[in-house]
């Protein structure tokens, strides 16, 4: 542990000005995020074009593909908490409301979406030269999903964010990116308490259309 930390504070000192950019923007965008702000897809877009190029430089390709995606979620995000509902154009989020998904649609998504990447992570270790390709390819399809149900205001979303976070620090210690997987450790506990304070506000909302 006190080997890690130490990385930690030499790749602090000496890592790129651009993942120091990215890093901050990511950890903004997931605490506004939480409180539902729409200034956090703005932040999403830069962080997530910063790191489409470093991780395809370390030959990460599906999280480099990722961030591709993550850059046009940014914008539909912010298209959906915007004007998702036509009732409420004032700028602050609420574009839609946070609601559940059933246990039954969970086991469908997540079995159809591990099916997909049990498929990338074989294309890859045979016809590219990813690293680590089964778990880059599981962190990337899930991300995808917990993508799209953050747009959609999904309360879950944010369990599968902690898993999916959780994975993803295993990539980027392998990778010697520490300061991410600093952040990523950030990630997962931040990750967790969004979804108490999205269920809160969810009960809210509730009550206020009963």
């Amino acid at each position: 542990m006190n080997e890690w930390f130490q990385s930690i504070g030499v790749e602090a000192t000496a890592m790129t000005g651009w993942e120091a950019v990215a890093v901050v923007l990511a950890m903004a965008y997931l605490l506004l995020a939480m409180k539902r702000s729409l200034w956090c897809w703005p932040a999403a877009f830069v962080s997530t074009l910063i790191y489409t190029v470093l991780f395809w430089n370390v030959a990460l390709l599906m999280e480099s593909a990722l961030n591709v995606f993550y850059m046009v979620m940014a914008i539909y995000g912010y298209w959906q908490w915007r004007y998702g509902d036509p009732d409420d154009l004032s700028g602050e989020s609420h574009g839609a409301q946070i609601h559940t998904w059933t246990i039954k649609r969970h086991f469908q998504v997540m079995i159809a979406t591990a099916c997909v990447a049990a498929l990338a992570g074989y294309l890859m270790s045979k016809y590219t030269h990813a690293d680590m390709p089964y778990l880059d390819a599981a962190t990337t399809c899930f991300a995808v999903v917990g993508t799209f149900m953050l747009a959609y205001k999904v309360l879950e979303t944010w369990l599968y964010w902690v898993v999916i976070d959780l994975a993803s620090i295993v990539l980027y210690v392998n990778k010697s990116f520490m300061l991410t997987s600093a952040l990523f450790v950030g990630y997962v506990v931040l990750a967790a308490v969004s979804y108490f304070v999205w269920r809160r506000a969810m009960h809210e909302e509730s009550h206020a259309h009963a």
